[in-house]
């Protein structure tokens, strides 16, 4: 089965140009006209209810979307892993799901949007969820996609429902308010850390989200910088072996590549396992941490306000101790 559109295939969708970004806008149409799962998951954004809620300079939006309740809810432990046949490796597709090839990776169309355009960007390979040795790629495709989406990676223990495959996602840019409002952010919640022609880096404490951002014309620069802060969140891992705990979204525009790295302690916040009327599945991951949070019950969505936010979230990032020592290891080299 040839599972990969050519641009000739998609030519009468508007992929003319040449740009990725445009042919995936391609795919998603051809396959909102010939993958009738796709079409129904696109339906259920028209009965999408949102609201925002502020924090002083910033606000966060909630979203009642029925349709994320099968991510939201989902079983990332070993056991489940292992007893589940990968949704992301190629021969357990839908038949009707087809792609584009991008080196390494495939992008895919998420039948399950949470954006008006959502994607995701398997690696060809079945291969551990690791952003290790993946981030320049990251950069590449946020590159290739960058006029018309922002790219994110859920860490393994974290918010990836696939944390035994490789991927990112993509969705419209300025869904999330992370995409345009991060340098509001610093300028209210945070520091620059390094301010130089080419590359700025910020570390943030919002009293929501701890997290550092890297601006550089410089793909390479943007890497090593990461890495640098990937290495000093490393020594809080309280879990050798594993991976830090980070949720990424990137961006590129007017020639330069932007990385949110939100630094996280936890998974899911204790209401999340409470029982009875106690429980809220509020299961946050990248697009929550950029300022859309997902909320796939009804009840939960009209629960939702700043007190009980600001206690979830909280149990979610790390002390403002450790963004400290992360901002200051960035400094001092």
């Amino acid at each position: 089965m040839n599972r990969y559109l050519s641009k000739n295939e998609l030519h009468d969708y508007g992929a003319g140009s040449g740009n990725t970004a445009d042919q995936a806008h391609a795919l998603l149409l051809q396959q909102k006209e010939t993958w009738p799962m796709l079409r129904n998951g696109a339906a259920t954004l028209d009965s999408v209810v949102s609201r925002e809620i502020d924090f002083g300079h910033f606000s966060m939006k909630v979203q009642f979307n029925p349709g994320r309740i099968v991510s939201s809810s989902a079983k990332v432990d070993k056991k489940s892993i292992a007893e589940r046949r990968c949704f992301l490796c190629e021969e357990n597709l839908p038949p009707e799901q087809k792609g584009l090839k991008s080196g390494d990776y495939s992008i895919l169309c998420n039948p399950f949007p949470i954006f008006p355009e959502h994607f995701t960007i398997p690696h060809t390979a079945h291969i551990d969820q690791r952003i290790s040795g993946a981030f320049a790629a990251m950069l590449e495709l946020t590159r290739e996609m960058g006029t018309r989406y922002s790219l994110f990676y859920n860490g393994p223990k974290c918010g990836a429902s696939a944390p035994d495959h490789l991927h990112f996602q993509a969705g419209t840019f300025g869904f999330m308010q992370i995409d345009t409002t991060w340098e509001h952010l610093v300028e209210h919640y945070g520091s620059w850390l390094v301010h130089e022609p080419g590359t700025r880096i910020a570390a943030v404490d919002d009293t929501l989200r701890r997290f550092l951002v890297i601006e550089s014309d410089d793909a390479g620069r943007c890497e090593n910088e990461f890495a640098r802060i990937f290495e000093a969140f490393g020594a809080f891992n309280e879990h050798p072996g594993e991976e830090p705990m980070v949720n990424i979204v990137t961006s590129f525009r007017d020639g330069r590549w932007r990385a949110m790295v939100f630094l996280r302690r936890k998974h899911r916040p204790e209401q999340f396992f409470a029982e009875g009327e106690e429980q809220i599945l509020f299961s946050p991951a990248s697009v929550d941490f950029g300022g859309v949070c997902i909320t796939p019950l009804e009840r939960d969505f009209n629960r939702m306000n700043r007190e009980l936010l600001t206690d979830m979230f909280s149990q979610l990032s790390v002390q403002r101790d450790v963004l400290d020592a992360v901002a200051q290891a960035v400094r001092a080299t």
